[in-house]
């Protein structure tokens, strides 16, 4: 059997279902590759470089008009040639996302979370954008910078296999930290359960998106947090406090239990609709390779 991570987590009819799919860059990003995605500054960064004199057909809008208040003739301003989208995958890998539920086709949270981190990395390169990885529980616990070459694929995949689920997580807190990883105009794929405090969470959103990144959040959820199944007296035990346990009649919970989750997930839709953030809920018993196709056909007709 072969140990390339590449097909430990893609099987072919899941590439076949990606790979043709073209990522569409809804917000500025830092260029553009081959004109497929949409940007203010096409063909360069945002990044300037430098002035020089006007010419006769140069673009008016490429004039720097203060400039030519102060010195009374025209220049045009410069960008660094800079044509990849950059993007950074952002996988939680904290305990929590180690749960898995009887209709997960025996993928937990965080199997069903590499996948589709995959999924979107291996797309990204064959596009020749830029594709970059944060895997993070209680702080950010692995970095790649973003890069297109092909064998950087393999780079992610080996990181994300070899990741573990461990540990609680702040994810307001982590997301601050990327502020220093994504410090260029891009695009984030944030997956995770999404579970934890909701402020600190909203305020580093709010705060990722003001310095230019635009953000992606496939929330990933097992059926059983949803709906809460359970009948009979249960065991729940903590996946990120080990020794913390109970046993408690889940029906005398099922009612506070699914009021409280659906605060916390009116709180999150409501936050990404007000900072412009895409966000997907997405259940592990759904193919990841479909709920992606969907996603980005959609986000190609925006």
């Amino acid at each position: 059997m072969s140990t390339n991570p590449l097909f430990r987590w893609l099987r072919p009819n899941d590439i076949a279902k990606v790979s043709a799919l073209q990522l569409l860059a809804k917000d500025v990003v830092e260029g553009v590759t081959g004109g497929i995605h949409r940007s203010k500054h096409i063909g360069a960064s945002i990044d300037f470089k430098e002035h020089r004199p006007y010419v006769h057909g140069d673009e008016v809008r490429s004039i720097d008009w203060k400039l030519f208040g102060k010195t009374d003739r025209l220049y045009i301003r410069q960008y660094e040639d800079e044509t990849n989208l950059r993007a950074t995958l952002a996988v939680d890998q904290s305990g929590s996302m180690n749960y898995v539920g009887s209709r997960a086709n025996q993928l937990s949270k965080h199997d069903y979370a590499i996948r589709l981190a995959s999924c979107l990395a291996y797309l990204l390169i064959s596009q020749q954008d830029s594709i970059g990885l944060a895997t993070f529980d209680t702080s950010i616990r692995a970095t790649i910078p973003p890069k297109s070459r092909p064998n950087h694929l393999r780079l992610i995949l080996e990181s994300l296999a070899a990741s573990k689920c461990q540990n609680e997580t702040d994810l307001g807190a982590v997301l601050h930290q990327l502020l220093s990883v994504c410090r260029k105009r891009g695009l984030l794929f944030l997956i995770s359960d999404g579970f934890g405090k909701t402020e600190s969470l909203f305020k580093s959103l709010s705060m990722l998106r003001a310095n230019n990144q635009e953000i992606v959040f496939f929330q990933i959820l097992d059926d059983d947090e949803i709906d809460f199944p359970f009948q009979n007296r249960t065991m729940f035990r903590s996946l990120e406090a080990r020794d913390q346990q109970q046993l408690v009649d889940p029906l005398s919970l099922r009612r506070n239990y699914l009021n409280n989750f659906q605060i916390h997930q009116d709180a999150i839709q409501a936050a990404c609709r007000q900072n412009r953030i895409d966000w997907i809920p997405v259940r592990t018993s759904e193919s990841f390779s479909a709920v992606l196709a969907t996603y980005l056909s959609h986000r190609g007709q925006a």
